[in-house]
């Protein structure tokens, strides 16, 4: 009989290895490779998830030890949930005998007998077992066991990725109904890897198709935050809604009475949002946070509401069409056929993948009929609207955070109108809108589970948001993107870059900025911080990552009032933005990371007419001594080109002498943090507005790096007030030297404007920069 025989476990010192198996879970973590039978290819991609038995919690019991758990293996040798029970501990003759055994394994009966392998005796690596996973966890580290705090150097987090999409979807969905029993059940994907220390609970709740699988595009990401679930409604099930909250709540409840402490996440996907809801609802005292997509609870509207009763009077050879119909209304066919392009490809490229997509995905779609089937599909309808009524009745008793993303092309349902009648309905309730999805956001390009949870401020491990604690580093891959989104910026603004080195020599580039140990980065906020996204962008080139003091109005619930797009401010705080604070910038200096600082703050950054390139920085010292704490090397920089970018045209002056823009100031300045409460004069005017601003024709930016300041080595002398307030007014002349020499400088560039270097750069390739001013004449500062 096929069956799993045993789990050979790394060795080293680390407990993170260890391997989870209860009577209905098991959790493959870094180092694991498992001897298998020699199982049917076909059955491969099943291996990427792990089944857990209906009604009881992948937690499992605390009166059996992890080595006496056995796996659920159905006859045919695919991992599914199934009856599982205490295994008898192997008698060490019996390990003698077989003689496969090494100190580490965990050792399991099947069935009261030891189970060999007929087929073969070799271990393979889960890569090797399960090819379509495209994991190789047999190695020291798995994607999820990535740090939240990798170095240091605050270097971006290396997470192999694997492109998955509605092809993929339906693959997998195919061999859940090869193999699935007729009762609910829960899995964990495999390519989620082993949670991280400390990562709260995530459940995800599916749609109508009941699968389980509609966060497969986001395994990784989610992975490395949460223990991630998956609810599987199996396709002849017949569970009533109130069943099914049941069922989850039965999860929570055992999950929250292990973890007190941690919030469990609810991610219900259309029909699973109405699930959630419910069961958020009848647990108002439980720590849950839910994130919604495209909830159903407005089904009762739905554009497609006068086809519903018809469907299964379909005749079968027209049924066969249904599914075709429903793949193209529940999403956007160009969206769901880009998840799977790689962006790192060229242009010809993406679009030759495009279209190769597109094609593959047509066939697919059909398969929609077997996976929600004309006998079900009713059945399935009327738990919508059983769903929406209990959930709808009873969003008053919802008292935890909610994250709603909403699509604007959603042709299943009003989705936008939707989040705005529960956004006002929940007390603590956030919307981020997709203008361009469709229904099926989840499985659509332009959409990162992990990343839009960490900007909305909803990623916590504790009862309380911590921006310094809870903060995940973001990935590569995350990095690359946002560079791809914003190369239109970096084209018309053509960035160029000089550091000064040790000696004073001024270079292009950026090597004169150490690469190595905890940096602080500190200078001048150019208007509306338009410097941000290319500096950061420029330093994650070389895979660094900035901690920036951000403005506390960013962290506030002020700006999560209506239906948000994301943008600015979700990436400040994905990129490493927390809240200004002596207690947070403590904490990021104790944890050696890279940092990045503004004394001007934003009395810099929404300066006034004619103050531009000017420094508002207080007159004590605010950083030396905290940076001299922790041996930082303090490196001050200078930027320019608003004034080749933008023109001010109504600054605060002006706004103030019109009334009823005066009282919205007021307003918002009321509900804004105050900063420097003890200061006056022109540091402590940080009051908050929005300039009138008018577009040029982009000109170019400009950043120098200065000397770098290291106070290694002096910690003890730095923590003299006057010794620092001395080091503080060198870093500050140092900035206004950068900032004036760039200044100077550019009018030798004889690319400074856009159509020159256009031209330049159209005739070289667009990959090639147009060059800028020598500063060889200006070698030593």
């Amino acid at each position: 009989m096929d069956a799993l025989q045993q789990a050979h476990l790394s060795s080293g010192d680390r407990a993170l290895v260890a391997y989870n198996i209860h009577m209905n879970f098991i959790s493959f973590h870094a180092g694991v490779s498992l001897r298998l039978s020699a199982f049917e290819k076909k059955h491969a991609r099943t291996f990427s998830f792990c089944a857990m038995r209906a009604g009881h919690s992948p937690r499992g019991s605390d009166s059996i030890s992890n080595s006496e758990r056995v796996l659920p293996i159905g006859a045919n040798g695919i991992l599914k949930p199934g009856d599982s029970r205490p295994a008898t501990p192997i008698t060490s003759k019996e390990k003698a005998k077989d003689g496969n055994y090494s100190s580490l394994s965990s050792s399991f009966r099947v069935n009261g007998t030891v189970g060999t392998s007929q087929a073969t005796n070799t271990t393979r690596s889960v890569s090797e077992a399960f090819p379509s996973s495209g994991l190789s966890l047999s190695s020291s580290a798995s994607p999820s066991t990535a740090l939240s705090s990798p170095s240091p150097s605050s270097r971006l987090v290396e997470l192999p990725q694997k492109f998955r999409g509605v092809k993929d979807y339906m693959q997998r969905a195919l061999e859940f109904l090869e193999t699935e029993d007729n009762y609910l059940c829960w899995f964990c994907p495999l390519e989620c890897g082993a949670p991280p220390k400390d990562a709260p609970l995530l459940l995800f709740l599916p749609g109508i198709d009941g699968t389980g699988l509609g966060i497969i595009r986001h395994y990784e990401s989610l992975g490395r935050m949460f223990e991630v679930w998956c609810l599987h409604i199996p396709t002849k099930d017949r569970t009533p809604f109130e069943g099914l909250v049941k069922h989850v709540e039965t999860a929570i409840i055992e999950a929250s009475h292990k973890t007190p402490s941690k919030p469990i996440y609810l991610v219900g996907d259309s029909f699973g949002g109405s699930l959630a809801l419910a069961v958020a609802a009848r647990n108002p005292g439980m720590d849950l946070v839910l994130v919604l997509a495209n909830p159903s609870t407005s089904i009762e509207n739905s554009q497609l509401q006068p086809l519903f009763p018809i469907l299964e009077r379909f005749p079968d050879p027209i049924y066969q069409a249904v599914p075709y119909l429903l793949g193209f209304v529940m999403g956007d066919p160009v969206r769901m056929a880009s998840a799977t392009v790689d962006t790192k490809l060229t242009e010809i490229e993406k679009i030759q993948m495009l279209c190769n997509n597109l094609v593959s995905m047509v066939p697919v779609l059909g398969d929609l009929a077997e996976v929600i089937p004309k006998k079900s599909l009713q059945w399935k309808l009327e738990l919508l609207k059983a769903g929406a009524l209990y959930a709808n009745s009873r969003l008053h008793a919802v008292k935890g955070q909610v994250l709603i993303l909403a699509s604007g092309k959603d042709q299943l349902l009003p989705s936008r109108l939707e989040a705005e009648r529960l956004q006002k309905a929940l007390p603590n309730c956030v919307v981020r809108y997709y203008k361009d999805a469709g229904h099926s956001l989840l499985l659509e390009d332009g959409l990162d589970l992990g990343n839009v949870i960490r900007g909305a401020l909803m990623y916590r491990k504790s009862k309380k948001f911590d921006p310094v604690a809870d903060y995940v580093y973001p990935t590569t891959k995350e990095a690359f993107e946002i560079i791809d989104n914003n190369k239109f910026l970096l084209k018309m603004t053509s960035p160029v870059f000089f550091s000064t080195k040790e000696d004073g020599t001024i270079v292009r580039g950026l090597s004169g900025v150490p690469e190595e140990g905890p940096i602080l980065l500190v200078g001048y906020h150019m208007l509306m911080g338009m410097e941000l996204y290319v500096l950061y962008m420029e330093l994650m080139k070389r895979n660094q990552l900035l901690r920036g003091v951000a403005h506390p109005v960013l962290f506030t619930r002020f700006l999560e009032q209506g239906v948000v797009e994301p943008g600015y401010v979700d990436d400040i705080r994905i990129f490493g933005g927390f809240p200004l604070g002596k207690k947070n910038f403590f904490k990021v200096l104790s944890r050696r990371e890279c940092a990045l600082l503004y004394p001007g703050g934003a009395r810099e950054a929404l300066h006034r007419k004619g103050e531009a390139y000017k420094l508002f920085w207080p007159e004590q010292s605010e950083f030396v001594r905290a940076a001299a704490r922790f041996g930082y090397t303090i490196v001050p920089f200078g930027a320019v080109g608003e004034d080749d970018l933008v023109e001010e045209l109504l600054d605060y002056n002006d706004m103030k002498r019109i009334p009823f823009i005066l009282d919205i100031f007021k307003e918002v300045n009321a509900n804004t943090p105050k900063i420097r409460p003890g200061q006056s004069g022109e540091v402590a005017d940080q009051y908050m507005h929005l300039p009138l601003l008018a577009p040029k024709v982009p000109g170019r930016f400009y950043f120098r790096f200065g000397k770098p300041f290291r106070t290694s080595g002096r910690e003890t002398e730095l923590q003299n007030k006057e010794i620092a307030g001395s080091v503080y007014r060198q870093i500050k002349d140092e900035v206004e030297q950068c900032l004036n020499y760039l200044l100077r400088k550019r009018e030798e560039d004889p690319y400074r404007s856009l159509f020159p270097r256009l031209f330049y750069e159209s005739l070289w390739g667009e990959e090639w920069q147009a060059s800028t001013f020598d500063p060889s004449d200006d070698l030593r500062q």
